[in-house]
Protein backbone atom coordinates (compact mmCIF):
# COMPACT_ATOMS: atom_id res chain seq x y z
CA UNK A 1 0.00 0.00 0.00
CA UNK A 2 1.34 3.40 -0.94
CA UNK A 3 1.35 6.14 1.70
CA UNK A 4 -1.31 8.84 1.57
CA UNK A 5 -0.69 11.73 -0.77
CA UNK A 6 0.81 14.22 1.66
CA UNK A 7 3.31 16.32 -0.30
CA UNK A 8 6.44 17.13 1.61
CA UNK A 9 6.60 20.94 1.72
CA UNK A 10 9.27 22.73 -0.28
CA UNK A 11 10.12 24.57 2.89
CA UNK A 12 8.57 24.85 6.29
CA UNK A 13 7.88 28.54 6.35
CA UNK A 14 4.32 29.59 5.70
CA UNK A 15 3.24 32.84 4.08
CA UNK A 16 4.14 34.80 7.21
CA UNK A 17 7.71 33.50 7.17
CA UNK A 18 7.48 31.43 10.35
CA UNK A 19 8.97 28.05 11.14
CA UNK A 20 6.66 25.64 12.94
CA UNK A 21 6.47 23.63 16.13
CA UNK A 22 4.04 20.70 16.18
CA UNK A 23 2.86 19.63 19.62
CA UNK A 24 2.13 15.93 19.19
CA UNK A 25 2.18 14.81 22.82
CA UNK A 26 1.61 17.28 25.66
CA UNK A 27 0.75 14.91 28.49
CA UNK A 28 2.33 12.86 31.24
CA UNK A 29 2.54 9.17 32.23
CA UNK A 30 -1.14 9.46 33.24
CA UNK A 31 -3.32 8.84 30.15
CA UNK A 32 -6.31 11.10 29.59
CA UNK A 33 -8.74 11.46 26.70
CA UNK A 34 -6.97 14.58 25.46
CA UNK A 35 -3.26 14.01 26.14
CA UNK A 36 -0.73 11.29 26.90
CA UNK A 37 3.06 11.38 26.83
CA UNK A 38 5.52 13.76 25.18
CA UNK A 39 6.53 14.38 21.56
CA UNK A 40 7.19 17.44 19.40
CA UNK A 41 8.24 18.07 15.80
CA UNK A 42 10.27 21.13 14.89
CA UNK A 43 10.26 22.06 11.20
CA UNK A 44 13.24 24.01 9.86
CA UNK A 45 13.66 24.42 6.11
CA UNK A 46 13.06 20.96 4.68
CA UNK A 47 14.19 19.33 7.90
CA UNK A 48 11.91 17.67 10.46
CA UNK A 49 13.30 17.10 13.96
CA UNK A 50 11.39 14.88 16.39
CA UNK A 51 11.91 15.46 20.10
CA UNK A 52 10.87 12.51 22.27
CA UNK A 53 8.67 9.65 21.17
CA UNK A 54 6.03 9.08 23.82
CA UNK A 55 2.90 6.91 23.53
CA UNK A 56 1.16 6.98 20.11
CA UNK A 57 3.69 9.43 18.61
CA UNK A 58 3.55 7.76 15.18
CA UNK A 59 -0.25 8.01 15.05
CA UNK A 60 -0.17 11.62 16.25
CA UNK A 61 2.49 12.42 13.65
CA UNK A 62 0.29 11.24 10.80
CA UNK A 63 -2.75 12.93 12.31
CA UNK A 64 -0.77 16.19 12.06
CA UNK A 65 -0.34 15.59 8.27
CA UNK A 66 3.31 14.61 8.72
CA UNK A 67 4.79 11.32 7.55
CA UNK A 68 7.28 9.08 9.41
CA UNK A 69 9.81 9.01 6.56
CA UNK A 70 10.05 12.81 6.70
CA UNK A 71 11.66 12.60 10.13
CA UNK A 72 15.42 12.41 9.68
CA UNK A 73 16.47 13.32 13.25
CA UNK A 74 15.20 12.07 16.61
CA UNK A 75 16.37 13.55 19.91
CA UNK A 76 15.41 11.81 23.16
CA UNK A 77 15.53 13.72 26.44
CA UNK A 78 15.49 10.63 28.69
CA UNK A 79 14.11 7.12 28.91
CA UNK A 80 10.94 7.32 30.94
CA UNK A 81 8.17 5.52 29.02
CA UNK A 82 6.09 8.66 28.51
CA UNK A 83 9.00 9.94 26.41
CA UNK A 84 10.06 6.80 24.51
CA UNK A 85 7.25 4.20 24.55
CA UNK A 86 6.45 4.63 20.84
CA UNK A 87 10.07 4.22 19.77
CA UNK A 88 9.69 0.65 18.43
CA UNK A 89 6.53 1.60 16.55
CA UNK A 90 8.12 4.70 15.02
CA UNK A 91 11.33 2.91 14.01
CA UNK A 92 9.50 -0.03 12.43
CA UNK A 93 6.92 2.16 10.70
CA UNK A 94 9.55 4.51 9.29
CA UNK A 95 11.54 1.55 7.97
CA UNK A 96 8.46 -0.30 6.67
CA UNK A 97 7.16 2.75 4.78
CA UNK A 98 10.57 3.51 3.28
CA UNK A 99 11.28 2.82 -0.37
CA UNK A 100 15.02 3.04 0.20
CA UNK A 101 15.38 6.57 -1.13
CA UNK A 102 14.79 8.38 2.16
CA UNK A 103 17.53 9.87 4.29
CA UNK A 104 18.81 7.60 7.05
CA UNK A 105 17.31 8.27 10.46
CA UNK A 106 19.77 9.62 13.03
CA UNK A 107 18.90 9.09 16.71
CA UNK A 108 20.45 10.93 19.65
CA UNK A 109 19.88 10.65 23.37
CA UNK A 110 21.51 10.06 26.73
CA UNK A 111 22.76 6.55 27.52
CA UNK A 112 21.49 3.90 27.00
CA UNK A 113 19.89 5.19 23.75
CA UNK A 114 22.12 3.15 21.49
CA UNK A 115 21.56 -0.04 23.48
CA UNK A 116 17.78 0.45 23.55
CA UNK A 117 17.63 0.83 19.76
CA UNK A 118 19.74 -2.32 19.34
CA UNK A 119 17.55 -4.29 21.74
CA UNK A 120 14.42 -3.21 19.87
CA UNK A 121 15.29 -3.55 16.19
CA UNK A 122 18.76 -5.09 16.04
CA UNK A 123 19.37 -8.56 14.53
CA UNK A 124 18.43 -10.19 17.85
CA UNK A 125 16.12 -7.43 19.05
CA UNK A 126 12.61 -7.74 20.42
CA UNK A 127 11.08 -6.89 17.03
CA UNK A 128 13.56 -8.74 14.81
CA UNK A 129 10.99 -11.43 13.95
CA UNK A 130 8.72 -8.74 12.55
CA UNK A 131 11.21 -7.11 10.20
CA UNK A 132 12.81 -10.40 9.17
CA UNK A 133 9.39 -11.64 8.04
CA UNK A 134 8.79 -8.42 6.08
CA UNK A 135 12.18 -8.80 4.41
CA UNK A 136 11.72 -12.46 3.53
CA UNK A 137 8.01 -13.17 2.98
CA UNK A 138 6.93 -12.94 -0.71
CA UNK A 139 3.73 -11.05 0.09
CA UNK A 140 5.69 -8.46 2.07
CA UNK A 141 8.17 -8.15 -0.77
CA UNK A 142 5.31 -7.39 -3.16
CA UNK A 143 3.97 -4.74 -0.77
CA UNK A 144 7.42 -3.16 -0.66
CA UNK A 145 7.77 -3.20 -4.46
CA UNK A 146 4.26 -1.82 -4.97
CA UNK A 147 5.14 1.01 -2.62
CA UNK A 148 8.09 1.92 -4.86
CA UNK A 149 10.91 -0.08 -3.29
CA UNK A 150 13.22 -2.63 -4.89
CA UNK A 151 14.53 -6.05 -3.91
CA UNK A 152 16.38 -7.29 -2.02
CA UNK A 153 14.69 -5.22 0.63
CA UNK A 154 17.16 -3.23 2.79
CA UNK A 155 17.42 -4.25 6.42
CA UNK A 156 16.61 -1.72 9.13
CA UNK A 157 19.58 0.59 9.60
CA UNK A 158 19.47 3.42 12.09
CA UNK A 159 22.32 5.53 13.41
CA UNK A 160 21.93 5.76 17.18
CA UNK A 161 24.34 7.69 19.38
CA UNK A 162 24.64 8.21 23.12
CA UNK A 163 25.24 11.90 23.70
CA UNK A 164 25.83 14.25 26.60
CA UNK A 165 26.18 17.98 27.20
CA UNK A 166 27.62 20.06 24.37
CA UNK A 167 27.07 20.16 20.63
CA UNK A 168 25.04 17.17 19.48
CA UNK A 169 24.57 17.84 15.75
CA UNK A 170 25.39 20.63 13.32
CA UNK A 171 23.58 21.28 10.05
CA UNK A 172 23.93 24.02 7.48
CA UNK A 173 20.73 25.70 8.66
CA UNK A 174 20.76 24.81 12.35
CA UNK A 175 22.58 23.16 15.21
CA UNK A 176 21.49 21.24 18.30
CA UNK A 177 23.23 21.45 21.67
CA UNK A 178 22.41 19.69 24.93
CA UNK A 179 22.67 20.46 28.63
CA UNK A 180 22.18 18.26 31.70
CA UNK A 181 18.70 18.43 33.21
CA UNK A 182 17.83 17.78 36.85
CA UNK A 183 15.21 15.02 36.96
CA UNK A 184 15.78 11.56 38.51
CA UNK A 185 19.52 11.20 38.57
CA UNK A 186 21.36 8.89 39.08
CA UNK A 187 18.73 6.38 37.93
CA UNK A 188 18.29 8.05 34.54
CA UNK A 189 20.33 10.64 32.69
CA UNK A 190 18.26 13.51 31.29
CA UNK A 191 19.06 16.20 28.75
CA UNK A 192 17.60 19.50 27.64
CA UNK A 193 18.07 20.47 23.98
CA UNK A 194 18.51 23.83 22.30
CA UNK A 195 18.09 24.37 18.57
CA UNK A 196 19.67 27.50 17.09
CA UNK A 197 18.64 28.44 13.55
CA UNK A 198 19.31 31.44 11.34
CA UNK A 199 15.89 32.79 12.27
CA UNK A 200 15.61 31.99 15.96
CA UNK A 201 16.25 29.55 18.79
CA UNK A 202 14.15 27.19 20.88
CA UNK A 203 14.85 25.28 24.09
CA UNK A 204 13.19 21.97 24.96
CA UNK A 205 13.83 21.80 28.70
CA UNK A 206 12.47 18.28 29.07
CA UNK A 207 11.66 16.90 32.50
CA UNK A 208 13.67 18.98 34.93
CA UNK A 209 13.50 20.93 38.12
CA UNK A 210 15.14 24.33 38.60
CA UNK A 211 18.87 24.19 37.90
CA UNK A 212 21.59 26.63 36.96
CA UNK A 213 22.59 24.56 33.92
CA UNK A 214 19.23 25.13 32.22
CA UNK A 215 19.19 28.81 33.17
CA UNK A 216 22.57 29.36 31.54
CA UNK A 217 21.73 27.11 28.60
CA UNK A 218 18.52 28.96 27.72
CA UNK A 219 19.88 32.52 27.76
CA UNK A 220 18.82 34.41 24.66
CA UNK A 221 16.40 31.77 23.37
CA UNK A 222 13.28 32.94 21.54
CA UNK A 223 11.01 30.07 22.63
CA UNK A 224 11.10 28.04 25.85
CA UNK A 225 9.22 24.73 25.98
CA UNK A 226 8.65 23.82 29.63
CA UNK A 227 7.28 20.63 31.11
CA UNK A 228 4.79 21.95 33.68
CA UNK A 229 3.32 19.25 35.91
CA UNK A 230 1.10 21.20 38.31
CA UNK A 231 0.65 24.31 40.41
CA UNK A 232 3.83 25.16 42.28
CA UNK A 233 2.14 25.30 45.69
CA UNK A 234 0.54 21.89 45.17
CA UNK A 235 3.82 20.31 44.13
CA UNK A 236 5.68 21.82 47.06
CA UNK A 237 3.06 20.46 49.48
CA UNK A 238 2.67 16.95 48.05
CA UNK A 239 6.38 16.25 47.59
CA UNK A 240 6.28 16.15 43.77
CA UNK A 241 8.36 19.28 43.16
CA UNK A 242 11.92 17.84 43.14
CA UNK A 243 13.13 17.13 39.63
CA UNK A 244 10.01 18.56 37.98
CA UNK A 245 8.85 21.95 36.75
CA UNK A 246 5.78 23.60 38.24
CA UNK A 247 4.00 26.76 37.18
CA UNK A 248 6.28 29.24 38.90
CA UNK A 249 9.42 27.33 37.99
CA UNK A 250 8.36 27.44 34.33
CA UNK A 251 7.69 31.17 34.62
CA UNK A 252 11.13 31.83 36.10
CA UNK A 253 12.86 29.68 33.49
CA UNK A 254 11.20 31.62 30.67
CA UNK A 255 11.70 35.01 32.31
CA UNK A 256 15.39 34.40 32.96
CA UNK A 257 15.97 33.12 29.42
CA UNK A 258 14.50 36.25 27.87
CA UNK A 259 12.29 34.14 25.60
CA UNK A 260 9.34 35.83 23.95
CA UNK A 261 7.20 32.69 24.08
CA UNK A 262 6.67 30.10 26.82
CA UNK A 263 5.05 26.81 25.76
CA UNK A 264 3.62 24.73 28.61
CA UNK A 265 3.54 20.98 28.00
CA UNK A 266 3.70 17.75 30.03
CA UNK A 267 0.79 19.24 31.95
CA UNK A 268 -0.87 17.04 34.57
CA UNK A 269 -4.59 16.17 34.56
CA UNK A 270 -5.55 18.53 37.39
CA UNK A 271 -3.67 21.46 35.83
CA UNK A 272 -5.61 21.00 32.59
CA UNK A 273 -9.01 21.56 34.17
CA UNK A 274 -10.46 24.87 33.01
CA UNK A 275 -10.32 26.89 36.23
CA UNK A 276 -7.02 25.31 37.22
CA UNK A 277 -5.56 26.23 33.84
CA UNK A 278 -6.76 29.81 34.17
CA UNK A 279 -5.11 30.13 37.57
CA UNK A 280 -1.90 28.61 36.22
CA UNK A 281 -1.71 31.12 33.38
CA UNK A 282 -2.48 33.99 35.77
CA UNK A 283 0.23 32.88 38.22
CA UNK A 284 2.78 32.51 35.44
CA UNK A 285 1.87 35.91 33.98
CA UNK A 286 2.66 37.54 37.32
CA UNK A 287 6.32 36.54 36.78
CA UNK A 288 6.74 36.12 33.03
CA UNK A 289 5.59 38.90 30.68
CA UNK A 290 5.96 37.15 27.33
CA UNK A 291 3.46 35.09 25.34
CA UNK A 292 2.13 32.05 27.23
CA UNK A 293 0.88 29.04 25.26
CA UNK A 294 -0.90 26.26 27.16
CA UNK A 295 -0.04 23.39 24.85
CA UNK A 296 -2.68 21.11 23.39
CA UNK A 297 -2.06 17.97 21.37
CA UNK A 298 -2.35 18.76 17.66
CA UNK A 299 -1.47 22.42 18.14
CA UNK A 300 0.85 23.94 15.52
CA UNK A 301 2.77 27.07 16.50
CA UNK A 302 4.46 29.58 14.23
CA UNK A 303 7.80 30.57 15.71
CA UNK A 304 10.25 33.46 15.88
CA UNK A 305 7.61 36.17 15.69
Amino acid sequence: MKPPTIPRPLNTMDATGKDRLYLLGTGTPTPTKLRFGTAYVLQIGRDFLLFDCGPATTFKLVRADLWPTWIDYLFLTHHHFDHNADLPCFLLCRWDQSTGRENPLQIFGPPPTREIVRKLVGPDGAFADDWKARVGAPVSQHVHKNRGGSLPRPLPAFTAADVGPGEVFRHGEWRVTAAPAHHVEPWLQSLAYRVDTKRGSIVFAGDTGPCAQINDFAKGADVFVANCWNHQKTMDEDGEAPGQTGTLDAARFARDSGAGMLVLTHTGPSLCERRSREKAISDIASIYKGKIVFGEEGMVLNLWG
